[in-house]
């Protein structure tokens, strides 16, 4: 019979395979550099030693979960998108019963978007029973800059990080109310830190508004808002909204219980 390397014993406390764990986390470190690191990179941030780390990173070679650049450098593999694409549609899924109470709490279209590279992308909508509404299709990307979803996300980032997302893209103008001034939406980005929602007012669509909220806790930062024509998401109904998309946040949070990483 074989026997088990250290690699591969359960831990006693959790019952956790070891050598699993380690793998899981050498991609989310991966991901965490931008997708692309050495292996002295790994090992200084894992702790783990680099024998260690290329027996496992040869097993996700192996099975296409990583790429090994002909530069030595490892890559985050192309296996990983059919995943990350069915976990997203179930994510989509998951927070359906909450955005399904915050329309039926404020009659307007609610969504669910996620952090995907430099832009926001809509993975759910509830739509409003309006017969004029927001028509924010599930799969379009919108600029971090001009909408309701993409401002909570920057005001969750430092503002180093939030200027080098905006000098990458631009702040395209779309409306006569969008931010093209990096400073004067860095100043936009403190409020939203101290007041807990973003509120998108026509910036990305003339007289349409949306005010939003991000959820606490997922590994890819991910917002909830409720959007709508101006002429009805007034200003009354937007304080109305920003505690329900908070408490709605913190329930999603806690129905898909997101693990704390360990630092």
């Amino acid at each position: 019979m074989r026997k088990n390397s250290e690699s591969d014993v359960a831990a006693p406390a959790t019952g956790a395979v070891q050598s699993v764990e380690r793998s899981l986390e050498l991609l989310e470190l991966m991901a965490d550099a931008g997708g692309e690191v050495t292996l002295s990179q790994l090992a200084s941030s894992s702790g783990l030693p680099a024998p260690t780390i290329h027996r496992l990173l040869r097993t996700l070679v192996a099975g296409g979960y990583v790429r090994q650049e002909p530069s030595r450098r490892y890559a985050l593999g192309p296996r990983l998108i059919r995943l990350g694409d069915s976990a997203s549609r179930m994510l989509g899924s998951w927070a359906r019963p909450r955005l399904e109470e915050l329309m039926n709490a404020l009659g307007e279209t609610a969504n669910l978007a996620l952090l995907d590279g430099d832009e926001a992308v809509y993975v759910a909508q509830v739509p409003s029973r309006h017969s004029m509404r927001m028509f924010t299709e599930v799969g379009r990307r919108v600029a971090l800059h001009c909408t309701g979803v993409g401002k909570a996300l920057l005001a969750q980032m430092t503002n180093d990080e939030a200027s080098a997302v905006l000098r990458r893209t631009g702040m395209r103008t779309l409306t006569p109310r969008t931010f093209t001034d990096p400073g004067a939406l860095l100043r936009e980005l403190t409020e939203i830190r101290e007041r807990g929602y973003a509120v998108d007012d026509g910036e990305q669509e003339v007289g349409v508004r949306c005010v939003a909220v991000t959820v606490p806790g997922p590994p890819t930062p991910t917002a909830i808002s409720v959007s709508g024509p101006a002429a009805r998401m007034t200003d009354d109904l937007v304080s109305d909204a920003a505690p329900l998309l908070q408490q709605a946040a913190q329930r999603l949070a806690a129905e898909l219980s997101f693990p704390v990483r360990n630092s």
